[in-house]
């Protein structure tokens, strides 16, 4: 809008000496007429201008595809495996950022109790019993349906991303209003990714409690959780700090078993002793054998089983050798990923 300017050509005179890319960008050129005015620009000595507009977003996409081809490739970022990476998540309002703040001592990002304060994730490193933390705090995940407006489809993305970014994800509940279908798909999100999860009910002081109300309140929770049945649950207030020091010690017991490797010969010893107490099941005639296990992988513990048939087993046998694992070697908060090949697979 104010034309080419002094101060336009003494930066251009300066970029012409810069042994880098340089792209020459007219920025609020909102429409054609705005177009039409740009010749003078030409008078800077280049080849190419390139119009856009940040308000409306014209041009912006033609700008980027110039400028991706002329960054350098990505470096790959090696894990810190010391490092443990904590994403808290849950609904709007239930209390995250109170909790953050709790956690960390001070008051690190806004607690307001209109829903949907929190836009972003924010990650805070800090330390805990000398180990290596990054608290990962994110926007609340609405349910799709009321997702209208962009801001929030981003807040859900931003959520999303911080649970491919973490290790354990502490999944908040709000104890007033309950087990909702959103926190079941909070956790959902958190399993389906493989982190370990630890489900904290926050609130827990603005309950009307007798000596069963905590008892009742689990035994509906681990009935909605069904698919969780090894995480941890605390029942914790942001607002009056209850039990919120019993959280950081949950996530170091946790992310330990996260972490887990179990020597081959006692997975064995696990594996012969279970299928000794109950048999697999027939397949196709045939009754299935197993011949070892070995574990390939941690973050999170996953494991191989080589078998003769392994498409013959059912998922029911499978739940039992999972939960045969967890008897054996704990993996509390820490979800198992279990997979059977044929055993000539292995030897290719």
């Amino acid at each position: 809008k104010e034309g080419l300017t002094p101060s336009d050509i003494e930066v251009a005179s300066r970029l012409r000496r810069v042994d880098k890319p340089v792209l020459f960008v007219i920025n609020k050129v909102d429409g054609e007429k705005q177009e039409a005015g740009i010749g003078e620009f030409y008078a800077l000595g280049v080849d190419e201008l390139y119009t856009v507009s940040a308000e409306h977003g014209r041009g912006v996409g033609e700008l980027m595809d110039e400028v991706l081809p002329l960054l350098p490739p990505a470096q790959p970022v090696e894990e810190d495996r010391e490092e443990v990476r904590l994403a808290i998540v849950g609904r709007p309002n239930v209390g995250k950022s109170s909790l953050v703040n709790r956690l960390l001592g001070y008051e690190r990002v806004v607690a307001n109790p209109q829903a949907g304060t929190t836009r972003d994730s924010v990650d805070t490193p800090f330390i805990y019993n000398q180990k290596r933390y990054v608290l990962i705090d994110t926007a609340g995940i609405r349910r799709k349906g009321k997702v209208s407006r962009a801001l929030e489809k981003y807040s859900v993305i931003q959520a999303l991303k911080a649970m491919d970014r973490a290790h354990v994800v502490l999944a908040v509940i709000d104890a007033e209003e309950g087990v909702t279908d959103q926190d079941l798909t909070v956790a959902g999100y958190a399993y389906e990714k493989g982190r370990a999860l630890i489900l904290l009910v926050n609130k827990w002081d603005l309950l009307a409690k007798d000596n069963s109300t905590m008892g009742k309140f689990l035994e509906k929770l681990r009935l909605d959780f069904k698919f969780l049945p090894h995480a941890p649950v605390i029942f914790v207030s942001a607002l009056t700090g209850q039990r919120v020091a019993k959280i950081m010690a949950t996530v170091e017991e946790v992310a330990a078993e996260y972490n887990k490797r179990v020597p081959t010969p006692a997975l064995n010893r696990m594996l012969m002793e279970a299928v000794k107490s109950h048999q697999p099941p027939l397949y196709q005639g045939r009754r299935l054998k197993f011949f070892y296990i070995t574990q390939t992988a941690v973050r999170p513990p996953s494991f191989v089983i080589f078998a003769n048939r392994a498409e013959g087993v059912h998922f029911s046998y499978e739940r039992y050798l999972v939960n045969k694992l967890r008897e054996s070697f704990g993996f509390t908060g820490a979800p198992l990923r279990l997979t059977f090949k044929d055993r000539e697979q292995q030897k290719g």
